[in-house]
């Protein structure tokens, strides 16, 4: 899996500078190209922008029930190394993010064991962090 493309993935945002300072200063994220309307944003070596849409076009939110939690749909985020997803979760934990399911494991001791988070940007955009204890069982059954 080392030899992965970057992607690239554009979402609405409805306040361009408070979403700005949360991807920059709270997640960390280094800015790149920007205009008035969208910034870029490197998220964990994947092309992240965020463009102005007015707050009156945003749809309702959605959940799906996994593992007895309601989970946003939709949401996005990456898969991080096992230490990784532990000083970004400090991280997060450290500006006081207010999350919609807090850090916890999945399926200890099977396959595809992980962990997981779940909080939203500023402008209500759901975004999912996880790491698998094996990345080779990303994908397995």
């Amino acid at each position: 899996m080392s030899d992965l493309n970057p992607f690239h993935l554009a979402i609405p945002v409805y306040n361009l500078e408070e979403c700005r300072s949360f991807y920059n200063s709270i997640l960390g994220f280094e800015e790149g190209r920007s205009s008035k309307e969208w910034v870029d944003f490197n998220c964990f070596g994947h092309q992240l922008v965020i463009h102005k849409k007015p707050q009156h076009l945003f749809d309702e939110n959605h959940a799906n029930s996994v593992d007895g939690k309601h989970v946003p749909v939709p949401h996005f985020g990456v898969i991080l190394k096992w230490d990784e997803f532990t000083q970004f979760e400090q991280q997060l934990k450290s500006h006081s993010i207010d999350f919609i399911i807090e850090p916890y494991l999945r399926f200890e001791g099977e396959t595809g064991e992980q962990k997981t988070m779940f909080f939203t940007d500023p402008s209500g955009n759901a975004l999912e962090f996880k790491t698998f204890k094996n990345t080779n069982q990303i994908f397995k059954k």
